[in-house]
């Protein structure tokens, strides 16, 4: 049986690169999709020589406004039919609130939001249509709380979670999945920019891109609504979702006082 196509965006590094790793492995066309034509054209040659997978790669720049339209027109262009949509792409700024510049904020909200939003409406009417298709939105455990120095990306997944799991509801039946993945820190550049020593949490490992890639196409192929990825995160969650939301807002707010 043929395999769906699937576009991913975020696609040069980290968490998107294991994706394209992870479906292409299992045979799937792939779209790979983020800012640098140099490097998607090198990752897209390697993809079809390893794994002998069709590979197409688009440039865009998610944080502009009319990118997801011109990469949806850009995919009926070439026509392609996209089965799988993979919205990875995100930003993260580190800081309190006052102290990042309001247009981080807000690039941060059209990469990490607008974005997936705008791609999910585009890509979601045909797979409606063809009563077929898989939208796997990558979350993170940040999304569960409040999280200080990570104020607007922790809402920002939030969002995508709570609206990923509205889509697996309304798409029920209709022969479309939606899947949210909450991977926690994950040991890419996002979590140590500039060299700096990676973000942990006490107790709980980071996890690999590949660990991610792995657990995230197993519960999107699977058609799970959510799936909190790494065991120790799927601990430490369920162990504070069973606390009252007051408690686990001053934990969370401790934690960060004292770096840990």
């Amino acid at each position: 049986m043929s395999k769906e196509t699937v576009l991913i965006t975020g696609a040069s590094a980290g968490i998107g690169l294991a994706l394209a790793e992870e479906f292409a492995a299992n045979g799937h066309p792939l779209v790979l999709v983020a800012r640098s034509a140099g490097k998607l054209k090198e990752i897209a040659a390697d993809l079809r020589e390893r794994r002998g997978v069709a590979c197409e790669w688009i440039a865009a720049d998610l944080s502009q406004p009319q990118a997801p339209q011109q990469l949806y027109d850009e995919t009926v262009r070439r026509g392609l039919s996209v089965g799988i949509l993979v919205n990875n792409a995100g930003v993260l700024w580190e800081g309190e609130f006052d102290s990042i510049a309001l247009e981080n904020h807000l690039g941060l909200v059209q990469v990490n939001i607008a974005a997936p939003t705008a791609l999910a409406h585009l890509f979601l009417k045909p797979m409606l249509e063809r009563r077929a298709g898989r939208i796997l939105n990558i979350a993170s455990t940040s999304a569960f709380n409040p999280v200080p120095s990570l104020a607007t990306y922790a809402a920002s997944k939030a969002y995508l979670m709570s609206w990923s799991e509205a889509l697996a509801l309304e798409t029920r039946g209709r022969g479309v999945t939606v899947t949210a993945v909450c991977p926690g820190f994950t040991e890419t550049a996002m979590i140590a920019p500039e060299g700096r020593k990676p973000m942990t949490l006490p107790l709980v490992p980071n996890l690999t891109p590949q660990q991610v890639a792995r657990e995230s196409y197993e519960a999107c192929m699977a058609g799970r609504a959510l799936r909190v990825n790494g065991l120790m995160n799927r601990l430490a969650i369920e162990g504070l979702r069973h606390q009252p939301f007051w408690l686990r807002r001053e934990l969370v707010g401790l934690m960060e006082k004292w770096g840990i």
